[in-house]
């Protein structure tokens, strides 16, 4: 009996053992979970602002939420580029300001210049009180080596450098493309938004060349193939790279589908006597030949003079406002359209912190008050629409943040 009892108590105590042993490795792991203890957060990888968020993830099961978010989702940044070239430096710089003025989430600027003006972008990018939410990357103008003096050459100098921005900036998943006559009257997140529009074909997004095919040019005079009714206008230009650098585009070519980084040169080659629009021609090819590849816009995301100055054709702009205004034929520097040039001489002469609406608004609209006896200049309400309410939602922003 005695031994039966010593042989009990035996088995108890190693029970007794292995319970205490598994309720230690139970508060362990409970430890090492994210938000209970700092084993894992020390052990893993994570951006600086998920860091920040895992600081104060301990505290309970709301920030626990917020760590495992910031570690899967980092903090969305959105990438514009933009080709500078020759005179360009002054327009780039306006254009930029634009974007800075409205946008929410942070910007990555990719400028393309020319060698001697990069000592005067970073001249003036360092002077512009970017409140930590814009980079910029300065980079030379490349082309392929074999054939760099024919691309340079096409259209104006530098601008088919756009053709290249997939296979130069490997590392970019989306990418906002826009001419340096571009300016943003509401923020760039808005049309940052549209690829999260994109079917699974779609690659691109552009707006039409014209909304009025009377006074289209593509219809009337191209010599070549072009996407849809009139022709798209690449001045500003939306891109999910990755998908431009996977896909495999249908031409009249050759029965093969053949890559971005393979077109281009032989569709220079077969259109060059055929093309005047340079690098813009060359993507109406593409895409009517690939149409279920692009997303099309409507006009007020690419406002230009062609909207106005024939009659006010852009119905869009006329309910909503202006969204990106295009000033292409060279409008912000001479007299021929003044409502452009008011607009970019305001955002040009805005001071960073200023009131925007007694500094920015309110000169500009006395200004385009004085622009009716032009076509551009009886609508001159729908230049101003948008940004009044792009000013207002701003102040909105900063009162809750308060």
């Amino acid at each position: 009996m005695r031994r039966l009892a010593r042989v009990a108590l035996l088995c108890l105590g190693c029970a007794v053992c292995s319970l205490l042993y598994g309720l230690s490795q139970l508060a362990l792991s409970l430890e090492q979970e994210p938000g209970g203890g700092r084993e894992r957060q020390a052990r893993e990888p994570v951006t600086p602002g998920a860091r920040r968020q895992a600081g104060s993830a301990g505290r309970g099961e709301a920030g626990t939420g917020r760590y495992d978010y910031m570690k899967t989702h980092p903090s969305e940044k959105m990438h514009l580029a933009v080709v500078a070239c020759g005179e360009r430096l002054e327009e780039t710089v306006t254009m930029l300001r634009s974007a800075i003025i409205f946008s929410i989430k942070p910007l990555h600027f990719h400028i393309f210049a020319e060698d001697q003006l990069h000592e005067s972008f970073k001249d003036i990018l360092e002077e512009f009180p970017y409140e930590g939410k814009v980079n910029y990357t300065l980079y030379p103008i490349t082309f392929p080596s074999e054939s760099a003096a024919e691309w340079k050459k096409l259209f104006k100098p530098c601008a088919s450098q756009r053709l290249f921005l997939p296979l130069i900036l490997k590392n970019v998943d989306s990418l906002l493309y826009v001419d340096t006559d571009i300016l943003f009257l509401r923020p760039v997140d808005d049309i940052w938004s549209f690829l999260r529009k994109f079917n699974s074909t779609q690659i691109a997004a552009m707006a039409p060349e014209h909304e009025e095919p009377r006074i289209g040019w593509y219809n009337r005079f191209a010599r070549h193939p072009y996407y849809g009714v009139t022709g798209i206008n690449s001045g500003v230009m939306l891109m999910n790279m990755t998908r431009i650098r996977r896909k495999y585009f249908k031409n009249d070519m050759t029965p093969v589908r053949l890559q971005w980084g393979e077109i281009l040169m032989p569709l220079l080659k077969k259109y060059k006597l055929n093309i005047t629009w340079g690098d813009q021609d060359l993507l109406n090819i593409m895409f009517f030949h690939n149409p279920e590849s692009l997303y099309v816009f409507p006009c007020q995301w690419n406002y230009r003079p062609d909207h106005c100055i024939y009659g006010s054709n852009c119905k869009a702009a006329e309910e909503e406002g202006i969204f990106i205004l295009h000033g292409n034929r060279g409008v912000y520097h001479d007299d021929k359209q003044p409502t452009f040039r008011a607009v970019y001489e305001a955002i040009k002469n805005y001071s960073f912190g200023d009131d925007l609406v007694h500094s920015l608004l309110q000169p500009l609209e006395r200004e385009l008050q004085k622009t009716t006896h032009t076509y551009c200049g009886r609508v001159y309400k729908v230049f101003i629409k948008q940004l009044t309410k792009s000013i207002r939602d701003l102040y909105a922003r900063r009162s809750k943040g308060r």
